[in-house]
């Protein structure tokens, strides 16, 4: 019995993994739309020879930014 429970636990985890990356893609998608993320003028680039040293630094500040907000409301929104 403690078997059946486990698996519905775990299987509810990965669902909800699974939106959570459709959500997080698809902000990443109709973001890219808007702000050209990749090219933010804090985004760092370093090319010497054959080796390439890329550091997004502005567009991880942005994506944490939209996501701590979306979190935060989705919060308060289910309390």
């Amino acid at each position: 019995m403690g078997d059946v429970n486990l698996a519905n636990t775990i299987a509810r985890w990965l669902v909800l993994a699974g939106v959570g990356l459709i959500v997080i893609g698809g902000l990443v998608w109709v973001l890219g739309r808007f702000v050209n993320l990749g090219q933010l003028p804090g985004d760092f680039s370093w090319s010497r020879g054959n080796v390439r040293v890329y550091v997004p630094l502005a567009t991880m500040i942005v994506l944490s930014l939209v996501l701590t907000l979306l979190l935060n409301l989705l919060l308060r929104f289910f309390r």
